[in-house]
C-alpha cells in the first residue's frame, strides 16, 4: 500500500513507493488517481511495477491525490481484473487492501441479492461495494460508511479508500496489518511500512490496531477508532 495527498504530482511518488515495497513479493500492481476534473482513474496490470508504468505511458496520470498497491493473489487468479485498486460499482470509490476478508463470500451473496454487480473474484471488491452500498442507502459520509462496513467484516486488513466526490481526503484503516502515515509540509504519505515515506518526512505515525486515519488536505491528521 502506498498513498499520497498534497501539492505534488502523486503518480511518481506512488510508483517510487511501489518500487520500495517490491521486496514483499507480488503478482500485479495498480494505481488510482483523482485528477483536477475530479475523475477517478484506476490503472492496473499483471506483473511488475514496470509493466504498470508502461501501461500508464499514454494515460492521464495527473492529480495530487492517489493510492497504489502491489497484490499477491489470495482470492482470484493473478490478472489485471483482480488487481487493486478496485472500483465500486458506480466508480465513485476506489480501494486498496492488504489482508483477507474471511466472510467475503457471505457478504458478496447479500450484496448480489440487493442488486450489486461484481467484476472481479476478490474479497477486496466486496469491501468497496459494501462501503458504497452502506454509504448510499444510509446516506452516510465516507468515514462513517467505512466504520459501519468494517464492523461487519471478519478478517485482517489495511485499506485506503478514495471518493472522487471528495478529492481532498483519503480514509485509511488497519486491523492486524501494518499501516503508516507520513506527515509532511501540507502533504501526507501512506505506506505498508515506512520505506516509501522516509525520503519525504521523518514524522511518521504507526496506526494502531483498530485505527482509522482521516487524511484531509490542509488539515491535521485525525485518527479515530473503527467503532467510535
Amino acid at each position: 500500500i502506498v498513498g499520497y495527498i498534497g501539492h505534488k504530482d502523486a503518480f511518481p511518488i506512488l510508483i517510487k513507493g511501489l518500487r520500495r515495497l517490491e521486496y514483499r513479493g507480488y503478482d500485479s500492481a495498480g494505481v488510482a488517481l483523482i485528477n483536477d476534473d475530479n475523475s477517478l482513474n484506476v490503472y492496473k496490470s499483471k506483473g511488475k511495477v514496470d509493466n504498470l508504468v508502461e501501461y500508464c505511458s499514454d494515460k492521464d496520470v495527473s492529480g495530487t491525490i492517489g493510492i497504489a498497491h502491489t497484490r499477491w493473489a489470495t482470492h482470484g487468479e493473478p490478472s489485471s481484473r483482480n488487481a487493486h485498486p478496485h472500483y465500486s460499482e458506480s466508480k465513485n470509490l476506489a480501494i486498496i487492501h492488504n489482508g483477507i476478508i474471511e466472510n467475503y463470500a457471505e457478504l458478496k451473496e447479500k450484496l448480489k441479492a440487493k442488486g450489486v454487480n461484481f467484476v472481479s473474484d476478490t474479497d477486496t471488491e466486496v469491501l468497496v461495494q459494501l462501503i458504497e452500498y452502506i454509504k448510499e442507502h444510509k446516506q452516510l459520509d465516507l468515514l462513517t460508511a467505512v466504520q459501519v462496513a468494517l464492523f461487519q467484516v471478519i478478517g485482517a486488513y489495511a485499506i485506503a479508500v478514495l471518493d472522487k466526490r471528495d478529492p481532498n481526503q483519503i480514509i485509511a484503516a488497519r486491523k492486524q496489518r501494518p499501516l503508516v502515515v507520513g506527515i509532511g509540509d501540507d502533504e501526507f504519505f501512506l505506506g505498508s511500512d515506512a520505506s516509501p515515506i522516509v525520503e519525504y518526512t521523518d514524522k511518521v505515525v504507526y496506526l494502531e490496531d483498530g485505527n482509522i486515519a482521516v487524511i484531509r488536505r490542509g488539515e491535521e491528521l485525525h485518527v479515530v477508532n473503527i467503532t467510535s
